[in-house]
């Protein structure tokens, strides 16, 4: 049986006359309403004018091939490479069983059940026999905390030694509709547990720490919160100068980190008299590698 593992992950355009494209796929062929494209391609433009999100999956899986030395593939749920176009290389490829991890941490019906429901879209359209041992959640994986860990250690070193007694720490994580918890989604708890997991790892005490969420759109439903762009003028008020986010529900750069927080949320913070540091994203780190590795070698079919 020829197996592989299959990196799923949420695309992005690759240039700025890709974005209509990306945006009407994201929103099921709907077309964008002029005000907003114009806002999202201001967004790219400011961030270099593509996201980076390809290019850091790509490097990540060839460097998952070089340790478990099985066949990686990317998939994009929202761009190329589609999720339809991978599977039908795979099966071109020979490979039967695949793992497929996508490459956020955190299970949601809306995000990680999105990607499962493609996945099974494309294996279907393609009509060969691919079996998956699809890997739903990895947010309590000792190298991916530790990797975080590591990231906060080295980040809280860029506020000077008489403010990092006051450093408060904020995990973030992309927000969605509040509708989930009604269902029993477990995104929030997720999110929370791994916040609290790190806190714990990294020796802060709990009033020093915070969980936010951001990056909610407007769509006319409440999303859930407390989110951060709100939380940065309550923290500053309550007379808190210095933050430090970590964003824990993303691992890559990509447009809700380059421009939402380290544009919008350090305008906002400027305002208000806050300093701000965030932590890097593991991006194709040894830690986030290692972390898939060991999910590859769990879930690998004997």
């Amino acid at each position: 049986m020829k197996k592989a593992v299959l990196l799923l992950a949420y695309g992005g355009p690759d240039s700025l006359d890709d974005i209509p494209a990306y945006l009407q796929d994201i929103r099921g062929g709907r077309p964008t309403p002029p005000a907003l494209l114009d806002e999202i391609t201001h967004r790219y433009q400011l961030i270099g004018g593509c996201s980076p999100l390809l290019a850091i999956t790509r490097s990540a899986a060839a460097k998952l091939h070089g340790v478990v030395g099985l066949p990686v593939y990317v998939g994009m749920r929202h761009w190329r490479p589609t999720i339809r176009e991978t599977v039908a290389a795979m099966l071109a490829d020979g490979v039967q069983h695949a793992v497929v991890i996508c490459m956020a941490p955190h299970y949601s019906t809306m995000s990680i059940g999105a990607y499962r429901t493609r996945l099974d879209e494309a294996i279907a359209v393609a009509g060969g026999e691919l079996a998956v041992t699809f890997v739903e959640s990895w947010y309590r994986q000792h190298d991916y905390l530790d990797g975080i860990a590591a990231n906060v250690r080295e980040t809280v070193l860029r506020f000077d030694p008489v403010e990092r007694r006051s450093v408060l720490t904020v995990f973030t994580a992309h927000s969605l509709p509040e509708a989930i918890v009604e269902r029993g989604d477990p995104y929030p708890v997720q999110l929370r547990e791994t916040a609290a997991m790190l806190a714990e790892r990294l020796d802060i005490p709990p009033d020093r720490w915070t969980f936010s969420f951001q990056s909610a759109a407007q769509t006319g439903v409440p999303w859930l919160g407390p989110q951060i762009e709100a939380l940065v003028p309550e923290l500053a008020q309550r007379g808190e100068r210095s933050l430090l986010v970590a964003p824990i529900g993303f691992i890559a750069d990509h447009v809700e980190v380059l421009y939402d927080l380290d544009i919008g949320v350090q305008a906002i913070a400027r305002a208000h008299g806050v300093h701000i540091e965030r932590t890097p994203m593991l991006n194709d780190s040894p830690a986030l590698v290692a972390a898939l590795a060991e999910l590859v070698r769990t879930h690998l079919p004997q």
